[in-house]
């Protein structure tokens, strides 16, 4: 028998089948087949966690680098010290404050100053409290200036408030500390 003759006696039977019939036949060989790739697929995926299992399960291949051990009280003491800011150079620490405040576009009215002694900590803090006017973007522009321009200060508060909702301008007061050396030799 040759593969036209085939061909057509199966077109002849489907013809002369009952529609239902045909139509559930077809719609069970199709379950049929989407079942058979759900469960090849399903073993594909199987394969796959258990080479990942396989592969978390194996030692790094290459050895990472030994993490130092982590510093002992002294040496973290003695870097908090040397983070410090010197308490001679205050005045140019205000006018670095100043000149960022100016960079930023914003109007600073008269701040206010405190210091003290942590005399446990053996170190001096000065706090500054600074009422500022200008763009909010540029009030918050001038805190982290002033963060990364001195590392030994903490922005420690901020209160914002507008007199009107359409206003641009903002009112807010920054309270920034700066930690500095008791001693004059920790001065830089």
């Amino acid at each position: 028998m040759s593969l036209s003759s085939l061909w057509l006696r199966l077109v002849l039977v489907v013809r002369r089948m009952n529609p239902v019939v045909a139509g559930a036949a077809t719609l069970a060989l199709a379950v049929i087949v989407a079942i058979a790739l759900m469960l090849k697929a399903l073993l594909d995926l199987d394969e796959q966690y258990a080479a990942a299992r396989r592969q978390a399960a194996l030692p790094p291949s290459v050895p990472g680098a030994i993490a130092p051990p982590p510093p002992s009280a002294d040496q973290n003491l003695a870097h908090f010290y040397a983070s410090l800011g010197g308490r001679r150079n205050v005045d140019r620490q205000l006018k670095t404050l100043f000149a960022l405040a100016e960079k930023n576009g914003l109007a600073l009215r008269q701040g206010e100053y405190r210091s003290s002694q942590d005399r446990a900590g053996r170190f001096l803090t000065y706090q500054i409290t600074l009422p500022v006017t200008g763009r909010y973007g540029a009030i918050w522009q001038f805190a982290f200036d002033a963060l990364r321009a001195l590392p030994h200060a903490s922005l420690d508060d901020v209160g914002f408030r507008r007199d009107a909702i359409g206003s641009e301008t903002v009112e807010a007061r920054l309270r920034l500390t700066l930690y500095l050396a008791a001693t004059p030799e920790g001065a830089r």
